[in-house]
């Protein structure tokens, strides 16, 4: 797969939530870090995503919000 976002990880599907509309995907990435996706159910559906599959998390930098305590 060629993109050009550069916000790219790795990592294995932990979860899988299918609600009437939209789908919660937990991906572990290589650290101990766990990503949360809020995708629709038709999306799940159309990759066949389930537990255990081998995913890219691309994250589109416009929305990333960094914080500082």
């Amino acid at each position: 797969m060629k993109i050009s976002a550069r916000n790219v990880f790795e990592g294995e599907i932990e979860n899988v939530e299918v609600g009437a509309v939209m789908a919660n995907v937990k991906i572990k990435i290589e650290s101990p870090e766990l990503i949360t996706a809020i995708i629709t159910k038709e999306s799940v559906e159309k990759l066949d995503l389930k537990k255990g599959d081998t995913v890219s998390a691309i994250i589109k930098s416009t929305e990333i919000i960094v914080g500082k305590e």
